[in-house]
């Protein structure tokens, strides 16, 4: 009998991350390093804290306190502290801390921490390992700008300005955005490959470096396959029916949506139609046949319809699975409410539950990437605001219990 293989230690396993960040793309970022074992260390502002804190949808309890969804589903696995950088010993307590750590993120904007004379130039003198990634809308780089640079950025108008918008919703509308806040996430991903990047880097020559993330290049990256074809056709691609035909056709089951996405053969239309009773339509008119190849207006007007006679009386998850057994790839537009109840994704443990600040729990989304050989990620709760100011502070900041307290009482931390 063979014995069961030792699990590995998660990868990122004795790395300190100083997390200045807010709002989603920096927390995004961070919660990934933090779920992959990093030692994430959250700098935030005195009273306030990370703005994500303010915002709603709110957990309440039978108190009537409060904590903000928002932050605790980026937010987990992580420690806070509560700092003033513009006060001169909080100051020197952040550079102590980044003498002391591998990695600082921060997303507050073009320059923010060059004005608070604490770039990256700076910083790298007191830890020439250091790994700074900066999170900007359009890039930071002195040597990299461009028309834009200066400007701020959000989920929205990098959606707007990455060409998503342009190519998503109906022909006859507006551009429309996708439904989340993709333009962060996405950009949140990309930092965090970045900076695991650039510590292989220093693993190899001891030396850290500045990681220089825009938003709108990392969203425009994921609309590759738009450019690909403007590069084939010259034409520029936008919102058409022939364009959702050829990409997929949506229409109504009894419950909600199905997306037929497979390869639309001739021979699969045929199975369709004998399936759903309509054998009428094997003969006659040959576009019923056509598969992939037929113009969308034909499809909006003829060959949904006759497929939601027969959908429409089905619930959307059984016209899915029908479907499915004739060949055809098949998706359920599935509400949030749908994929909370998942079997699949609970099956496959996609949930992690930590605590909520108030006494309850809270289910979070665990970060997909399945390293199968190493221990399970940790499910710590996120912090409250400056929850381990001495313990961080006192240790790697240099801090005596004495000056913490102090700063504490004048509000700068």
């Amino acid at each position: 009998m063979t014995q069961e293989r030792k699990k590995l230690p998660l990868p990122l396993e004795g790395i300190k991350v100083l997390d200045a960040t807010h709002i989603v793309a920096g927390p995004f970022c961070s919660m990934i390093l933090a779920d992959m074992g990093a030692d994430v260390i959250k700098i935030e502002r005195p009273r306030t804290g990370d703005l994500a804190r303010g915002r709603g949808p709110f957990i309440k309890n039978e108190d009537g306190q409060k904590t903000s969804s928002r932050f605790l589903g980026v937010n987990r696995n992580k420690k806070s502290v509560s700092i003033d950088l513009r006060n001169p010993r909080c100051k020197e307590a952040f550079e102590e801390l980044v003498r002391n750590s591998d990695v600082l993120v921060d997303n507050w904007g073009s320059g923010a921490f060059r004005r608070l004379g604490l770039g990256y130039d700076h910083l790298s003198q007191i830890n020439p390992g250091l790994v700074y990634a900066s999170i900007t809308g359009y890039g930071d780089s002195p040597d990299l700008t461009g028309p834009y640079s200066d400007r701020p950025a959000n989920n929205l108008a990098i959606q707007a300005m990455s060409g998503w918008m342009e190519i998503t919703g109906d022909p006859d509308g507006v551009p429309q955005s996708v439904g989340d806040n993709i333009g962060d996430s996405i950009p949140g991903v990309w930092s965090a490959l970045g900076i695991v990047l650039a510590l292989e880097t220093r693993r190899k020559t001891g030396l850290g470096q500045y990681v220089d993330m825009a938003m709108y290049e990392c969203m425009v990256s994921h609309i590759e396959s738009n450019m690909n074809a403007y590069q084939a056709t010259g034409s520029n691609p936008a919102r058409s029916r022939d364009r959702n035909a050829t990409a997929g056709i949506t229409f109504k089951a009894k419950d909600g949506h199905c997306v037929l996405a497979g390869v639309r053969t001739p021979a699969r239309m045929r199975d369709l139609w004998t399936l759903i009773g309509r054998e009428d339509l094997l003969e006659g008119d040959a576009r019923y046949l056509a598969g992939s190849g037929m113009d969308g207006q034909f499809y909006t007007d003829h060959i949904i319809p006759a497929i939601e006679g027969w959908s429409t009386n089905i619930n959307k998850f059984q016209v899915a699975a029908t479907l499915t057994e004739i060949g055809f790839s098949m998706g359920v537009t599935q509400t949030v409410a749908d994929l909370a109840n998942c079997p699949q994704l609970e099956a496959r443990q996609m949930f992690v539950d930590t605590g909520d600040t108030l006494g309850g729990t809270f289910r979070g989304v665990r970060t997909p990437a399945r390293l199968t050989g190493c221990i399970d990620s940790p499910s710590e709760t996120a912090p409250t605001l400056g929850q381990h100011n001495s313990e961080i502070l006192c240790s790697l900041g240099g801090m005596s219990s004495d000056e913490v307290i102090a700063l504490e009482a004048e509000g700068a931390l």
